[in-house]
């Protein structure tokens, strides 16, 4: 097991703690991880993008011009594509872009960028991060004292104050055990848990 150093909002080091190796020192998958960032991007879009084809947009219901003797291309509607205000080719339409992975493919992702956060000691623990009320002085001092101004926090429970805290500052992201997210792993520079929230995670994937 490895073995890390905890500390406190001030950025003392308090402690050291252990990290179980199957869930940070696992295989790191890196097509799993890509697939899963690709599935969060994915089953973030709307997919309501719409164009009308020729058959949609109106008018056009008359022939121009007579088949022969003009001197012209000949044409059936003024609608067509390469005419002005004619439809598109190949228009796009409203689609679902979401796709699924198994269980297993998500876990080993998640496990395998803890992992690689950890090889690459962009992994801070805190012993616990709490505030009496939401106030963003001081996470943003908390944070620069743990030197991980852009981070990813996760603590073992939903706290609001922390939440609070932490929404408006650019390059944070805040959220819970329970719903540590790989693509935000990826994302943010810095990981920062609580002693708390590696024990969850690790009650739930070890």
């Amino acid at each position: 097991m490895a073995n890390v150093s905890v500390y406190n909002i001030d950025g003392q080091e308090v402690g050291t703690m252990e990290l179980s190796d199957a869930v940070f020192a696992a295989p790191i998958k890196a097509n799993l991880v890509h697939q899963a960032v690709v599935l969060h991007l994915a089953n973030k879009r709307q997919g309501t993008q719409k164009a009308k084809t020729r058959s949609e947009v109106s008018g056009g219901g008359i022939k121009p011009w007579r088949q022969k003797g003009t001197g012209h291309a000949r044409q059936g509607s003024t609608r067509a594509p390469q005419w002005r205000h004619g439809g598109v080719v190949f228009a796009p339409v409203p689609r679902d872009y979401s796709f699924k992975m198994n269980k297993k493919e998500k876990k080993a992702a998640l496990l395998s960028v803890l992992s690689q956060k950890l090889a690459d000691n962009d992994l801070i623990v805190v012993d616990s991060l709490a505030f009496e009320a939401p106030k963003t002085k001081a996470m943003v001092k908390a944070l620069e004292n743990l030197k991980a101004e852009k981070a990813y926090i996760v603590t073992d429970k939903v706290d609001e104050n922390v939440i609070l805290s932490g929404r408006n500052i650019p390059g944070v992201s805040v959220s819970f055990a329970g719903s540590i997210s790989t693509y935000d792993v990826v994302k943010y520079n810095k990981l920062i848990l609580t002693q708390d929230a590696v024990k969850a995670i690790e009650e739930v994937y070890a």
